[in-house]
């Protein structure tokens, strides 16, 4: 059953909904739906999930009535965000849309020193918004409860690194710690509910600087995947599978 997403305002007298915005073209036109047609909506402010029929179809507006409140189990234990070193290409939309099929509360876009991608104020917030929207499409298309939220680009030297219980940095020359090793001390402090950072680099990688800079920080560690080294675009995924396996809502 399709699933739309709508603020506590959009929430009606009588057990209605409204939907508005660019979903009313969506559910007229490319679904087709009709009256007495039922769908999802999901309050992504309380993360309350309803079953709804569609009362009426206006031309800005799609009228719906509640049937149920649904419980759902769709979002993990696990509060992953990843600090992402801006790719090149569209690279960056394929993170966002795979980690929020995976879970992945947060994701802020990173400069390091070795971003290739120069972007303009105006360029900026054109690709979040871009971002932003391909996160409600991949949220909607996975069954989410939250719009998982895409933070304006930042320098990795703004990270702040106290809001979480660990960070794992992703560095192709660390030899000695692995990720295995720093998720079983992690499932050892038996927390219901975690919160993860996960940083990494773009195409080229973290300069020496970088990470003699955030070894710095006490809840930081400096992690190896293996051997072999991955593309930043495949990082994200590979590491928010991993931490879900162990430590979330898939172990």
């Amino acid at each position: 059953m399709p699933k739309f997403f709508i603020k506590t305002e959009n929430l009606k007298e009588n057990e209605e909904i409204w939907i508005t915005g660019s979903d009313v073209n969506h559910i007229k036109n490319v679904l087709r739906k009709k009256i007495d047609d039922k769908i999802n909506i999901c309050n992504s402010d309380t993360q309350k999930n309803y079953e709804c029929v569609i009362k009426n179809i206006e031309e800005n507006k799609i009228v719906c009535k509640i049937l149920d409140e649904v419980k759902s189990l769709a979002e993990s234990n696990l509060n992953i965000t990843i600090f992402q070193g801006l790719p090149k290409s569209d690279k960056m939309e394929l993170i966002i849309q795979k980690a929020t099929e995976l879970g992945v509360k947060t994701i802020v876009p990173v400069i390091t020193k070795r971003t290739v991608i120069k972007l303009k104020d105006k360029d900026k917030q054109n690709k979040v918004d871009r971002w932003r929207k391909i996160a409600e499409v991949a949220a909607k298309q996975s069954g989410r409860d939250i719009i998982p939220t895409i933070e304006n680009i930042i320098n990795i030297a703004d990270i702040k690194f106290d809001e979480f219980d660990k960070i794992f940095v992703l560095y192709e020359n660390e030899e000695k710690i692995s990720i295995k090793d720093e998720i079983e001390q992690l499932k050892n402090d038996n927390k219901e509910e975690l919160n993860i950072g996960i940083v990494i680099g773009p195409e080229g990688g973290f300069a020496e600087s970088e990470i003699e800079q955030l070894r710095l920080n006490q809840n930081v560690s400096v992690v190896t995947l293996g051997k072999r080294i991955l593309r930043t675009e495949t990082v994200a995924l590979v590491v928010s599978g991993i931490l879900m396996y162990e430590l979330g809502d898939l172990n």
